[in-house]
Order: C-alpha cells, then structure tokens, then sequence
C-alpha cells in the first residue's frame, strides 16, 4: 500500500473526485423541488467573454455553412414540400367554407380532396382519348404536311423557304442512334419523376390541409408572445391572398381553355381540344403562360390558312386584354393587390430562381412582401 505524504494511506477503492461530487449531489437533492423537479437555472455566463463571442462567431458561421449545405442538397425536395404548402393554403378557404357550414374538419377535408380529385380525374378521362385521337390525326397527316413544306407556293413551302424548316427536321431525325436513345431515356426519366413529384406533393398537400391548424399555431408559437398578435393577423391576411390567389388562378385557367376551344371550333382549327388544354396548363403561368399558348395556337391555325392565323392572334391579345383589365381584377385582384409592374417582375425573378414553380408563386409571394412592407418596414422608417 502506498502513502500520501500528508493525508496517509491511499485507498485502493477511493476515486479522486469523489468527495465534490458527492457534495453537488446532495446539493441537488436540496434544489429539487416538486415546482421546480431540475432546480432553478444558473446565472448566465457572460457574453462580454473573448472566448464565448470568439465561439459563439465560429459556431454561427459553422451553422450557416452547413446549413446552405444542406439546403443545397435537398432543394428540389424542398420545393416539392413548399408547392405542397402553397397549395394547402389556396385549399384552405374551402375547407373552412364547409367547417363553417357544421363539418368536422377531417370530413371537410376529405370532401374537398374528393371532390378535386373527382374533377381530375373527369378532366383526365375526357381529355386522354381525345388527346390521343387527335395526336393519331397528327401522326397521320405528317406526310401531308412534310408535302405542303416542299410545294414552294403553299403557305408552309414559303415559310420552309424562309427559315428551313425542313432542314431542321432532317437534322433532328438523322441524328445518331446513341442520341436518340438517350434522348428517349432522358424523356422517360423526365415523365417519372414528374409523376413522382406530382404524387409526393399531392400526398404532402392532403396531410398539411388536415394539420394546417397546428401547423399554423406551431409557426405563430416561434413569434414572442408580445407581437404573437400582430402576427397572427398578418400572416392571416397572407394566407388568405394565398387562397385567393389558388383559386382564383385556376378559374381563370378554366376560362382561358373554355374561350380557346369555343374559337378554335368555330374557326376549325385542327386539334382544337389538346390545343385548348395546352392553354389552360400554360394560362397557370401569370403573364408569360397565355402568350405562350397564344403563339402555339397561332402556330397551328397557320395549317389553316394565314387570315385565320392572324385571326387567332388577334383573339389571344384582346383576350389577354380582357383577362388582365377585368377577368383578374374582378376575381382575384380584390384578394392580391399587386401592381402590373411588381407581378411582371416577381415572375421573371421566380422563373428565373425556381423555374416554373418559381413563376406560380411568384405573385403571392410579392403579394406577402408588400403586405408586411406596408405593416412593418415602412412605419418603422417613418418613425425612425
């Protein structure tokens, strides 16, 4: 057995440290009380420390850093769980419309998920023959129309002459086997993974309708208690230009799809209901969606002949006309409340950002920006 020089024998069983922590245990026993079962909190450490604010900068640019990292790594699934959200909030008002009305919530929401779905799948039913039909009829009139590209005084020959259309054709078709077949996997990949994101969202959407209110009071539980008020009527306020905007927007793309194919029909224009579709999908787009669809259309009532090609450019610009000065003023302008210039440039920006999801919810996002620009920032800067 060894000896300490002052304190004597060493024993083998005796850990050093043993005594303080025997102390802070009984001094434990005496803090815990049943109001307060872990005792009360310490004193703060001090944030005046170099060594804390040293610590404290390192770890907030470590946490940022990887917090980019993984934003980065996991943004398209990110955008998926957003459009999901963004599409929650536009079912909302529905929703509460039948809660109003005596539902529970759950059958609410199930009545209005049926009920979309129910539309959906009408709509697919109705237009997947014709679609297919119609794509026949295309397949089959090719040779004629790659005919009327080589007569040089049809109105198809002239436009070969002019910008060599038939050219390009040739380059598209004769171009390598390995390309082809790549190009046709990358398009079988591409119809996947679309259908896939169209499932994960629907699926995300159908469970945050269901939990919209305890997410709701969740977000407004991260907000200090003495502004909890005001930001539950802010954010009330967004949410309610969100559902307008949903809506709205797909009113309108009814609308647009209707008066498409009333005027392609009455006009015989080929194609008249795939063409119709096309506009209605494109019209969801703000601003860029119904030229686009107009040029395509143009397009094709060329086949017709070139009056009724100007003829239907003329009747998308005055729709375009009609649909900005009265369609979306009237149903959902009273909602938004942005001007022309801030959608037009909201939805470069989130087309440019986000691509076409960037561009659906571009003109609520800048809807939510003015609202708390007017709530917030710009009281403070007058007051300031």
């Amino acid at each position: 057995m060894t000896m300490r020089p002052d304190d004597g024998p060493i024993d083998p069983h005796h850990i050093e440290g043993e005594d303080s922590i025997a102390e802070s245990e009984a001094e434990a026993a005496e803090i815990s009380t049943p109001e307060q079962p872990l005792g009360r909190m310490g004193k703060p450490l001090n944030r005046r420390s170099p060594f804390l604010i040293g610590m404290a900068a390192a770890a907030g640019v470590a946490v940022t850093y990887g917090a980019l990292q993984v934003v980065i790594g996991v943004q398209d699934i990110l955008i998926l769980i957003g459009l999901a959200l963004f599409l929650a909030i536009g079912l909302e008002p529905a929703v509460m419309w039948l809660v109003k009305r005596r539902f529970p919530r759950w059958l609410a929401v199930l009545t209005v998920f049926v009920v979309a779905l129910a539309a959906i799948s009408g709509f697919l039913t109705a237009a997947i023959p014709v679609i297919v039909d119609q794509a026949t009829q295309f397949v089959a009139k090719l040779p004629t129309y790659l005919g009327e590209i080589q007569d040089h005084s049809s109105t198809l020959g002239k436009l070969n002459d002019r910008f060599h259309i038939e050219s390009l054709i040739q380059k598209t078709l004769t171009s390598s086997s390995s390309g082809l077949t790549s190009g046709l996997l990358g398009a079988g990949q591409a119809v996947f993974s679309a259908v896939t994101n169209f499932l994960i969202v629907i699926v995300l959407t159908m469970y945050f309708v269901a939990d919209l209110p305890r997410i709701r009071a969740a977000g407004y539980r991260l907000v200090p208690r003495s502004r909890r008020p005001r930001a539950i009527l802010i954010g009330d306020q967004i949410s309610v230009k969100v559902g307008g905007y949903v809506l709205g927007n797909l009113l309108i793309s009814v609308v647009a799809g209707l008066l498409t194919l009333i005027w392609l029909l009455s006009f015989g224009v080929p194609y008249a209901a795939l063409l119709a579709i096309t506009v209605a999908v494109l019209d969801l787009i703000p601003v860029i969606g119904s030229i686009s669809g107009g040029v395509i259309v143009s397009l094709v009532a060329l086949t017709v002949s070139l009056p009724v090609c100007l003829l239907t450019l003329g009747f998308f610009l005055v729709y375009r006309f009609v649909e900005d000065y009265l369609l979306v003023p009237r149903i959902i302008g009273s909602a938004v409340k942005v001007p022309a210039m801030v959608t037009v440039v909201a939805v470069l920006l989130g087309g440019a950002l986000l691509g076409i999801v960037g561009a659906l919810v571009a003109i609520p996002i800048a809807a939510a920006i003015l609202l708390l620009a007017e709530e917030v920032l710009y009281p403070r800067l007058d007051n300031s």
